[in-house]
C-alpha cells in the first residue's frame, strides 16, 4: 500500500555485432552547443560602493556582538542575584532553626 510505484525501465535495443567489420570506429566529437547568454544585469562595484558593504558590514558585526554581550551580562547578573538570595534565604533559614 504505501510502496513506491517506479516506472518501468526503458530498454534500448542492442545491435547485433556484425563479424564484417575489424577496423576500429572513428570517434567524432558532437558539436559543442553555444552557451547561452544571460540577460540579467551584472553587478558593477564601484570603490564608493564596495567601501559602503565593507562599512555595513562592519557596522552589523559590531551591532551584533553588543547584543549578544549584553544578553550574556544579563545572564551573569541574574545568576549573581540569585545566587545571593539564595545564600540569604539560607542564612534566614538557617537562624529561624536556631531559634535567634
Amino acid at each position: 500500500m504505501l510502496t513506491p510505484k517506479y516506472p518501468p525501465t526503458d530498454h534500448a535495443p542492442t545491435p547485433a555485432p556484425t563479424a564484417s567489420s575489424t577496423a576500429p570506429a572513428t570517434f567524432t566529437p558532437a558539436p559543442v552547443a553555444p552557451v547561452p547568454v544571460s540577460n540579467r544585469p551584472t553587478i558593477q562595484l564601484t570603490p564608493g560602493s564596495t567601501l559602503a558593504l565593507v562599512g555595513g558590514g562592519t557596522a552589523m558585526v559590531l551591532i551584533v556582538g553588543t547584543v549578544l554581550v549584553s544578553m550574556l551580562l544579563a545572564v551573569a547578573i541574574t545568576g549573581a542575584s540569585v545566587a545571593i538570595c539564595a545564600v540569604v534565604l539560607r542564612s534566614l533559614l538557617n537562624d529561624s532553626r536556631k531559634g535567634r
